[in-house]
């Protein structure tokens, strides 16, 4: 089994709804997201699959939400923005996209600052 990982980050700010704390006031993060893909058979050139393709597809995913104030978005208007849901978010997003039968997302981390992440794992 082969398994890549990118790293990559956006900037955004968000509130928590109905947390009573400090992080229910509108604050931002610099996160750094990672993505990781698996599969067992590499093609012809001997890549699972091109680092480049990777990286443009969570590109993609994370244009929505950079420098945005993610509350706003429609993908969080029923739930809150927090880094386990902006997890699960990219992480569905990019296996819509990229999983087949060889290549499948395994996990998304969204670290919202160098003490404290959440993973998505499929």
């Amino acid at each position: 089994m082969h398994e890549l990982q990118i790293i990559t980050q956006f900037a955004a700010a968000h509130q928590l709804r109905n947390y009573r704390g400090k992080c229910e006031k509108l604050h931002g993060h610099n996160w750094r997201i990672e993505v990781f893909v698996e599969g067992e058979k590499l093609n012809d050139t001997g890549l699972l699959i091109d680092f480049k393709d990777l990286k443009d597809a969570t590109h993609r995913i994370l244009e929505e939400l950079d420098h945005s104030f993610l509350n706003e978005l429609p993908q969080f208007k029923d739930q809150n923005p927090s880094s386990e849901n902006i997890a699960a978010y990219i992480f569905a997003g990019l296996s819509n996209e990229l999983n087949d039968t060889n290549i499948k997302v395994s996990k998304v981390t969204a670290w919202e600052s160098d003490s404290a992440s959440s993973s998505y794992i499929g």
